[in-house]
């Protein structure tokens, strides 16, 4: 037979129960209203704003979920606004450094084909727009690199390159190039085998293309390309004497549609060392700049060596 005492400590643990559980539950629908509020304020567009929660509370787990979900979401939204803006100035760009060049280039050859320059003057005029067809041809070409590394289609196929053959046969033929120009040039490849792990053809684009980014932007009288290993790393360096690039743009050189206003021929897509960067980084290298106004820029490459 129970004794009072026990028949009241049960009723008085029952009601004290029945009371947390009421709190318990009362809290638990105040936070849920809450969390409703927040996320009807987030579905209006503020992604700032965060649900709170104690980690003893029954909603905890809920809350940091959702939380969790907000900021991917806030994440891919803010990465699709950079690639709308991204899309929004290439169109812009487009724009101005397809159509305009194309314009002259059809005036130039209306002009010789209907007559109104002849002789000497209609061959320059020929001249002319044979250099800016092929002006327009580069800028495109670039432009389809840009299109084709940043497609879900695009692929490298990375296997053992030996380094020092590959960058030999890439730069036997800038050599009359750059002798045609009066170019100076020295490349110091050593003699032994640098073994690396890359797409051979993404890394004479990418030589190809800082060369290239140096005949036309930085009216150097000098290029130097050296390679060399140090640790478990090959290096490239790639160099010029020429005008340089300021400080204030040398951190932004290697972002899309970038061109700098200041030690730049005004020529160029801006996109050619976009181009670049990515290619290193999908073969696993890596690239830097440095550049001092007036005395030139060095551009640093270094890839793992194949093991």
């Amino acid at each position: 037979m129970l004794t009072p005492w026990i028949v009241s400590l049960s009723i008085f643990l029952a009601l004290a129960a029945l009371a947390y559980a009421f709190l318990t539950v009362r809290q638990t629908r105040n936070q849920l209203r809450e969390i409703q509020k927040i996320l009807e304020d987030i579905k209006a567009g503020n992604g700032k704003r965060r649900i709170l929660a104690e980690p003893h509370e029954p909603t905890a787990p809920l809350v940091y979920l959702i939380n969790a979900i907000v900021r991917s979401y806030e994440h891919r939204l803010s990465g699709l606004l950079q690639a709308e803006e991204a899309n929004r100035q290439l169109m812009t760009s487009l724009s101005h450094d397809v159509r305009t060049p194309l314009t002259t280039l059809i005036g130039y050859l209306d002009a010789a084909h209907r007559g109104i320059v002849v002789g000497k003057a209609r061959e320059d005029y020929l001249e002319t727009a044979r250099r800016k067809a092929y002006d327009l041809k580069e800028y495109i070409d670039v432009l389809f690199d840009w299109f084709k590394l940043n497609s879900n289609e695009f692929s490298l196929h990375l296997e053992a390159v030996e380094l020092a053959e590959a960058s030999r046969t890439i730069l036997i033929d800038w050599v009359p190039i750059l002798e045609d120009r009066q170019l100076d040039y020295h490349f110091e490849i050593p003699e032994g085998p640098l073994p690396v792990k890359l797409d051979a053809e993404g890394y004479a684009r990418v030589l190809n293309n800082l060369i290239q980014n140096i005949l036309t932007h930085s009216q150097a009288d000098n290029l130097g390309i050296a390679l060399s290993v140090q640790g478990q790393r090959v290096h490239v360096t790639v160099s010029d004497d020429g005008v340089g690039i300021d400080k204030e743009d040398l951190h932004r050189i290697f972002d899309r549609l970038y061109k700098c206003d200041k030690g730049r021929s005004g020529k160029g897509s801006g996109l050619g060392l976009s181009i670049v960067r990515q290619l290193v980084e999908k073969m696993g290298g890596n690239i830097t700049a440095d550049s001092v106004v007036g005395k030139g820029t060095t551009f640093y490459l270094s890839f793992p060596l194949a093991r």
